[in-house]
């Protein structure tokens, strides 16, 4: 969230951006860098900022970048006119990382969650037996359909090819209670914790190496929810029973009772219990934004975020919002949409900036290309991964129909099509087809003379539409 404030009281400064998170922080870069005389005051509650790193622009408006986390006198260094106000965090343990100490002695753990994190946690543990808890019919249901999740499975049990590469980068771990500008969690936490964004590669360098000799072990448990978290002793007097890690597929007449005794155990709605050593948490993205509703009178979007218009204005004067706080109110593009994702978070933040400098300046803005077209590429299950505009139909009605491709382990194509032309794509694998589909959802050529050639792998289609 970014403010423009006048009137400051001690220290004074014409731009203040609250939160060090990706949007927060791109923000008060790009402040900097327009108003090199003026100081920026960038509060976050942590000693850590999340900074863009490696950026690479893809296309039109694929970008591909790696979030890395750095302490806050970094970015001071970086840029001499930013100045970091911290509060709220009580102790900063740089060397202790938690989540990989209980996962090296757990046998058994329990991560409940659908979205980005789960299915990149779910891949990547090894040598622990994994109780993935999902409220849908099929993994990754915030980005897959259900043909590319099944595309997806066999990699669950596949074994990993090739071999871990070491992160050069350095990692942090603050503790204690830290109100962010987010609830992202990847690990069991504690209650009403909030942390910012973890980032598209939050994962790398570290070990998720469990207690047991094993690869990938997972059972999916789908279309239910948490309902009760029991510890040891509380599950004993309940007399209740836990099933044991099932070793196929069996019905409920079959389920093997479990003898161990966990030191928790988590009871799902539909009537299942598992015991395991400890639950993630891994079930999304809120706005936080209750720190800034006290005497203020916000308007609040749907999803509760607080509300902006397309220059990226809140409903009070001054005061601008960025990422995954704020909610789009605009009329979008046929073919955009807002996603709580570190893409939108960088883009938002650099518009947001501009619109503030814009406004300062008295200058005209023009919406940023970047709303034009929902683009994302991220990895997972170690597959490159993008998608485009709708692509799964969000919103789209019924008259519209999908066309595929799928080259078991290797690649998946989806294109949405709507009157014979493409509103969006799942792209999985390494097709090189992003950018030839970027530019059929811009141009919204009309492809109904080509029928299923637009996906025959016998026609170089780069060059057919070139």
């Amino acid at each position: 969230m970014a403010a423009q404030s006048p009137q400051l009281a001690a220290p004074r400064s014409r731009f203040v951006v609250v939160g060090g998170g990706i949007a927060g922080v791109t923000c008060a870069e790009r402040l900097a860098t327009e108003f090199p005389s003026d100081d920026i005051l960038l509060v976050t509650s942590s000693p850590l900022i999340k900074a863009v790193t490696n950026f690479k622009q893809v296309s039109r408006t694929l970008e591909e970048f790696d979030v890395e986390e750095q302490a806050s006198n970094i970015l001071e260094k970086r840029y001499p006119n930013i100045k970091v106000i911290q509060s709220g965090v009580k102790q900063l343990k740089s060397e202790e990382h938690e989540f990989q100490k209980h996962l090296a002695r757990a046998k058994r753990i329990t991560i409940v969650g659908n979205g980005g994190i789960a299915l990149e946690l779910v891949y990547e543990i090894e040598g622990c037996e994994v109780i993935w808890a999902i409220k849908d019919k099929a993994i990754g249901n915030t980005f897959f359909d259900a043909g590319a999740a099944e595309f997806l499975i066999p990699k669950l049990s596949a074994v990993k090819p090739e071999p871990r590469i070491a992160c050069k980068r350095t990692k942090y771990t603050a503790a204690g209670g830290v109100p962010g500008s987010k609830i992202e969690q990847s690990a069991a936490a504690n209650p009403g914790e909030i942390g910012s964004a973890l980032g598209p590669d939050w994962h790398e360098g570290l070990c998720f190496k469990g207690a047991k000799e094993l690869s990938h072990k997972v059972h999916i448990e789908s279309l239910c929810e948490v309902k009760k978290i029991y510890l040891q002793e509380e599950f004993q007097q309940s007399e209740k029973v836990s099933l044991a890690f099932p070793r196929v597929q069996l019905d409920e007449r079959n389920a093997e009772m479990d003898e161990e005794r966990w030191p928790v155990y988590v009871e799902l709605t539909s009537g299942k219990i598992y015991g395991c050593d400890f639950i993630v948490s891994a079930t999304g993205v809120i706005p936080n934004v209750q720190p800034f509703l006290d005497g203020n009178n916000f308007v609040l979007g749907k999803d509760g975020g607080l509300s902006v218009d397309k220059y990226m204005h809140t409903s009070l004067p001054d005061i601008y919002a960025a990422g995954d706080i704020c909610t789009t109110s605009w009329e979008p593009s046929p073919v955009w949409q807002q996603m709580r994702l570190w893409t939108q978070a960088r883009q938002m933040g650099w518009y947001a900036a501009k619109c503030m400098a814009a406004d300062t300046l008295g200058e005209p803005t023009d919406m940023d290309f970047c709303f034009e077209l929902f683009a994302h590429v991220t990895k997972f299950f170690n597959y490159k991964v993008v998608l485009l505009g709708k692509y799964n139909a969000q919103g789209l009605g019924s008259d519209h129909e999908l066309m595929l491709r799928c080259t078991k382990g290797q690649e998946f194509v989806k294109v949405v099509m709507q009157n014979g032309r493409m509103l969006g794509a799942v792209l999985i694998g390494e097709t090189d087809l992003e950018e030839t589909f970027e530019n059929l959802i811009l141009n919204q050529m009309d492809l109904s003379r080509y029928g299923e050639d637009l996906l025959d792998p016998r026609i170089d289609i780069e060059d057919y539409f070139d």
